[in-house]
């Protein structure tokens, strides 16, 4: 790549990377091009693009951005794919790791960073593993209204008993008048 080019190249990276809250960084090693491009494809589903980058490119990125910690500088080695994330970094986690699956774990999560949190292997798996957004808020609604639900029965239980002591209550006036 020219000089020009690759000025160009990491400047858009670089809008990239600032403008997301979440990417991950992969080790690409064993896939084939059509492999790539079926990733590609599957992330562009999720709202995520993947990219093959040079490792002192990203450095350079995470350095111009104030975002060089170790923790992400150390995976900067071999062959690195970068995914780059939408809003949701569950549904991006979810179609990488599905894929990976699918593809005798290819490609290998190094490491990634959502919110300017590091995110590990362990919690890229629990992460790939959370339901979709919409499912978790259907649960957090089930789980606000289980106590409205059972508050309701019981003052319903309640209304019902004393209609029924009433009732109970004018049948033996009734009885008592005749």
């Amino acid at each position: 790549m020219k000089r020009a080019n690759k000025e160009s190249f990491v400047a858009g990276f670089q809008d990239q990377v600032r403008e997301t809250s979440v990417f991950y960084l992969t080790d690409y090693s064993g896939l084939d091009v059509k492999s790539m491009t079926q990733l590609r494809h599957r992330l562009r589903e999720a709202g995520a693009e993947y990219m093959v980058v040079k490792n002192r490119l990203v450095l350079r990125v995470l350095r111009d951005l104030d975002m060089e910690v170790p923790e992400l500088t150390e995976h900067l080695t071999g062959p690195t794919g970068v995914v780059i994330a939408g809003e949701s970094p569950v549904e991006s986690a979810k179609a990488l790791s599905d894929f990976a699956k699918a593809h005798d774990n290819r490609p290998v999560f190094k490491v990634g960073m959502v919110d300017q949190s590091i995110v590990a292997a362990e919690q890229f798996d629990r992460l790939a593993k959370l339901p979709p957004r919409e499912e978790l808020l259907a649960q957090l609604a089930g789980v606000l209204q289980a106590p409205l639900a059972g508050l309701l029965g019981v003052l319903q239980a309640k209304l019902q008993e004393t209609a029924g002591v009433l009732e109970a209550l004018r049948a033996s006036r009734e009885s008592e008048e005749n």
